[in-house]
């Protein structure tokens, strides 16, 4: 038989276009995930947390606390490498399976619960500022009464949750949030803004405090354990429009945020009650009970500073600061010389003083729950409140000026 040469089967156009659309849609939709990732992943990282800042600074005195915040972020990424080191070594790939192969059940339990509680009562902290932060922004509107409940805190934390973040967090897959968490990353930026154009404005008519620039305070133990909450807005005077605009901007970037910290909690649960994998029906039980739970707290409690201050100190120091550290040295067989080694040796300690301390300093130095009240310069016939030297009652007398003047 002689040789008969095959001729090349050349697909039909129509193939080839539908293979080139897969492709193109399969590349597609890994850069929408992308994207939609490392909106999240700077959305929680920043979030509305980055407003607290500013009050952090000056628990732990300004040129300590700048310190400080370098040296915390510092950490925070040794511990990822940590972690991910950990993974390699013991064949795992999430935190919870690395500290379950390394400490067993109960090492593995008490991550869980540590994991829970502190997006949990992130949850109801954020209920809290949106329910606080928008009354007030809403009391500012013209002919509202300010006594009408339906712009009072429980009501707006029950609206926003019905209608925002219950809706949000009830998504399976949080690349889904990716729009939301670019949202709120504009807006943070927009605040910002705001408080910088206030800070060039306002700035030179506020009374310079006598320990500002005081290199380090007895606070800063607390300032390293939760990087202290404050709202930066309680400084403002109610009826700058700007800054209700700000607060506005404020109370949807913390609304927004919210299904973030849901989606942690949820994921415990799943992890640890079944086995890491929900049906539709139990997610939807399990997401609706989170919220409801964290919604009822948020409206019995108006004041959480002391429990934000224990929530740093005790679930976040472990989290970041111990945890990782045990891990790896119980893992690692690298000679004690080796740098991670030593980092993490003093880091475990470190931890350990600052959970110890900083709950110490949180239940004998409690935060003061002011529910929002106005500072003494938005006053401008009230100068009780202020210094008798002459100086100091002039600024307050230009402040109040200036409030009257361009605010309205």
């Amino acid at each position: 038989m002689g040789y008969q040469r095959q001729e090349p089967v050349i697909p039909p156009q129509r193939d080839l276009d539908d293979r080139e659309t897969l492709v193109s849609e399969h590349e597609y939709k890994e850069k929408t995930c992308q994207s939609a990732a490392l909106f999240n992943v700077v959305n929680s990282i920043i979030g509305s947390g980055i407003i607290g800042l500013p009050y952090s600074m000056k628990q732990a005195g300004f040129p300590l606390g700048i310190l400080l915040l370098f040296w915390v972020s510092y950490v925070t990424d040794f511990s990822l490498v940590l972690l991910i080191k950990g993974g390699a070594l013991s064949g795992t790939d999430t935190y919870q399976s690395l500290v379950n192969k390394t400490f067993g059940f109960p090492g593995y339990l008490l991550l869980s619960v540590l994991q829970f509680l502190y997006p949990f009562i992130a949850m109801i902290s954020y209920n809290i500022i949106a329910g606080d932060t928008l009354s007030k922004v809403f009391q500012r509107i013209p002919g509202v009464d300010p006594e009408n409940v339906f712009i009072g805190r429980h009501f707006i934390i029950g609206l926003s949750t019905v209608t925002f973040t219950l809706p949000l967090s009830l998504y399976r897959n949080i690349a889904k949030l990716g729009k939301v968490s670019l949202i709120s990353t504009g807006l943070t930026t927009l605040i910002l803004g705001i408080v910088m154009a206030r800070a060039i404005s306002l700035g030179p008519h506020i009374p310079k405090t006598e320990d500002a620039w005081v290199f380090a305070k007895p606070n800063a133990i607390q300032a390293v354990g939760v990087m202290s909450f404050g709202d930066l807005f309680e400084n403002y005077c109610r009826n700058d429009d700007l800054v209700t605009f700000g607060r506005f901007c404020y109370g949807v970037t913390v609304i927004l945020t919210y299904p973030m910290e849901c989606f942690v909690t949820r994921e415990v649960i799943a992890n640890v009650f079944f086995g890491g994998n929900l049906s539709s029906v139990f997610h939807i039980v399990v997401t609706v009970m989170v919220i409801t739970v964290a919604t009822l707290v948020s409206l019995l409690i108006d004041c959480l500073g002391i429990v934000l201050e224990l929530n740093g100190v005790l679930c976040a120091t472990p989290l970041i600061f111990i945890i990782p550290s045990a891990c790896y040295l119980k893992l690692s067989e690298e000679p004690r010389t080796h740098s991670d080694k030593i980092m993490s040796c003093v880091m475990l300690p470190i931890g350990a003083v600052v959970m110890v301390f900083g709950f110490v300093m949180a239940i004998t130095n409690t935060q003061d729950c002011t529910h929002g009240q106005e500072m003494f310069y938005c006053f401008p016939d009230n100068f009780s409140l202020t210094n008798t030297s002459e100086s100091h009652v002039q600024q307050t007398t230009q402040l109040s000026t200036l409030n009257i003047s361009i605010f309205q």
